[in-house]
């Protein structure tokens, strides 16, 4: 009886924590799959920089293109400028070109920005008329 009570003890020390086979394989799939995760969440968090970067790029666009042809600025020669200080790393191109239906030209906004040390660029347009309202 002696040697029962022994035996189900020695199982139940055992069952107790992991083997040495078993620390070094958990450890060893640790190694592998980390570098993996984290090299996605690195991902994950660069295309949400440019996701964002590309966001305040349109609304900048936006808002140049309707200010240009509101205040008709956009009849002057091609121009240029930057948002600094409040939107610093952006800036802004005006061209126009002819359409060829009516009296309009198109009027494009051109809005550069860095991402990852390369520019990246949204463009919008509109057309406007060739003509000055009185």
């Amino acid at each position: 009886m002696l040697h029962l009570h022994e035996d189900s003890e020695r199982r139940r020390d055992r069952s107790r924590g992991f083997t040495l086979a078993e620390a070094l394989a958990a450890m060893l799939f640790l190694a592998i799959v980390l570098p993996v995760v984290v090299q996605a969440f690195l991902a994950a968090n660069r295309t949400g920089v440019a996701a964002e970067r590309a966001r305040i790029a349109v609304e900048l666009a936006e808002s140049k293109l309707n200010d240009l042809v509101l205040t008709e600025d956009w009849r002057r020669e091609a121009s240029e400028g930057d948002f600094a200080p409040d939107f610093p790393g952006y800036r802004w191109t005006l061209s126009t070109d002819g359409w060829s239906v009516d009296a309009l030209r198109v009027v494009t906004v051109e809005v550069h920005y860095m991402v990852q040390g390369a520019e990246q660029s949204v463009r919008l347009s509109t057309l406007a008329a060739e003509e000055a309202y009185r």
